[in-house]
């Protein structure tokens, strides 16, 4: 097999047997128009569920949304099949493929009683373009990158709002027990607050004219989890993202400086090879000549 055949593209060799159907169906799979024909087939099933959620829509062109349905979600399972026989083990360390498969075995689901609302997940193989788009594709990275500090932000803030909410519950419960009532309102509140939502008029306004006082608690509050809790989200995400920036930088300045160590590499050897022909060239011109300097002797 050739190293175009091993890397999923028809080689010379021609291998034949299961190997040989195998490397044919991987080098179709991964075929750059197959794989845009599958993305556009994702699309119009996402577009065909949206339709389907549209009674008007349903009433005009039920029968031709279902028949396209079924089509698309065949094709979806005989591209799902392909995958699986063209890369065999490997099919099940891919997280994207594990997805398609969850994805197509819910859709499978008999759509009858309760179980008609799995249905809706198909929409769910649209998050497939984001595997297509670099820049989308490097925006998850980043995002999935960031959750373990997330992590550590959401439990600071998480502890910020347990002593506030314990705070607010004691001195203003009795007062207003829609708001502060329990700790779970106090939490509501206090998430209420957060989001800036309707704090002033709704919350803190009405307890200031019992409390007057109330606002030396919700103030230092939002400038401390609004403006600067809330922004350490923000800035994780844009850290992780430069972190991305740098290391896809450095990948394509490693490839660079690999080709260009090669190249050199190359030049090199035409060189030698060059003067080594010269050489011979040489060589051979002055033991054919019968005088000085190469001329041609006389008979």
């Amino acid at each position: 097999m050739t190293v175009e055949s091993a890397t999923g593209h028809p080689g010379s060799s021609n291998p034949s047997g299961l190997a040989g159907f195998r490397s044919q169906l991987r080098w179709l799979v991964t075929h750059p128009v197959f794989e845009r024909a599958i993305l556009t087939v994702i699309v119009l099933n996402a577009i065909t569920l949206g339709l389907e959620t549209s009674q008007s829509i349903m009433a005009r062109l039920g029968t031709l949304l279902h028949v396209l349905d079924t089509i698309m979600m065949t094709i979806f399972i005989v591209e799902l099949i392909a995958r699986m026989v063209a890369f065999g083990g490997r099919f099940w360390r891919d997280p994207w493929c594990l997805f398609d498969f969850a994805v197509i075995a819910v859709t499978l689901i008999p759509a009858t009683g309760n179980l008609s609302v799995f249905r809706a997940l198909r929409v769910l193989r649209a998050l497939r373009l984001i595997s297509a788009v670099p820049s989308v594709r490097r925006v998850v990275a980043s995002l999935l990158m960031a959750i373990p500090s997330m992590g550590s932000v959401v439990i600071l803030l998480m502890l910020i709002n347990y002593v506030f909410a314990v705070m607010i519950t004691s001195m203003f419960g009795e007062a207003f027990p829609k708001f502060f009532g329990s700790i779970g309102a106090s939490f509501y509140t206090l998430f209420q607050i957060m989001t800036l939502e309707g704090w002033s008029g709704e919350v803190v306004r009405p307890v200031m004219e019992k409390f007057p006082w109330a606002w030396a608690v919700f103030v230092p509050y939002i400038i401390i989890v609004t403006f600067a809790v809330l922004n350490l989200f923000i800035g994780i995400i844009v850290d992780a993202m430069q972190q991305q920036s740098v290391e896809a930088r450095d990948k394509v300045i490693e490839v660079t400086e690999t080709e260009y160590h090669n190249l050199m590499a190359q030049i090199s050897a035409l060189r030698e090879d060059v003067q080594r022909l010269n050489g011979n060239g040489g060589g051979s011109g002055r033991g054919s000549g019968g005088g000085p300097g190469g001329r041609p002797g006389t008979s």
